[in-house]
């Protein structure tokens, strides 16, 4: 197992842990990756382009005229596609985008890219992150220790104080290991894992 240190929020040296080997020292396939990754982004799009039919358009309940006698063309309905403000034939619909994939292959996704922000050296373990009050400031001031421009922080439940303080820093992300996901792993160039974190983690992916 690899040895990993140990910080505090200070970005003081506190001790050392063992990484998992198999969550933390995994091969890494750049074509998995880039699967997953397309996958999440197609499930979070959204279909919106949406025309209406002859059935959704407004009006249309009366024959505009009788049938014959007039010297004009037969009509049914003004919602005829082919009178102006009709329906449409064969116009979008929302679309869902979303497919998946096999659970090992997603798992093995994560693990993937932790390895990868783990060689890279922009992994770090926390042993806990409390903030006395919900204030941007502090969490910035605690990135600032660090001198981190942008970072994915995990915890092992979301604290209210640290997620509300976040939101406003938008080169920083707060999950819970529950929505950790390998999109956001890479879309940030650090990864910061709370100690209580890596054993949910393991629970997690360790199936």
């Amino acid at each position: 197992m690899a040895v990993c240190d140990i910080l505090n929020i200070r970005a003081e040296k506190v001790g050392e842990i063992d990484l998992n080997d198999l969550l933390f020292n995994v091969e890494i396939n750049t074509g998995i990756l880039h699967e997953v990754v397309c996958m999440q982004r197609a499930n979070r799009r959204s279909g919106n382009a949406c025309t209406k039919t002859r059935g959704e358009v407004s009006g249309g309940g009366a024959k505009p005229w009788r049938q014959k006698g007039t010297g004009r063309a037969r009509a049914g309905s003004r919602t005829s596609p082919v009178w102006r403000g009709g329906g449409t034939v064969f116009g979008p619909k929302p679309r869902d985008y979303s497919y998946t994939m096999p659970k090992k292959v997603k798992r093995l996704a994560l693990k993937m890219a932790m390895t990868a922000r783990k060689l890279e050296g922009n992994l770090v373990v926390v042993d806990k992150f409390e903030l006395p009050e919900a204030k941007t400031k502090e969490f910035v001031n605690v990135m600032n220790n660090f001198q981190f421009e942008n970072c994915l922080i995990v915890t092992g439940e979301l604290d209210d104080n640290i997620n509300l303080s976040s939101r406003n820093a938008v080169a920083y992300k707060v999950l819970p290991v529950a929505g950790l996901n390998v999109y956001d792993i890479l879309k940030y160039s650090k990864l910061m894992l709370l100690q209580s974190s890596l054993p949910l983690i393991e629970e997690r992916l360790m199936v």
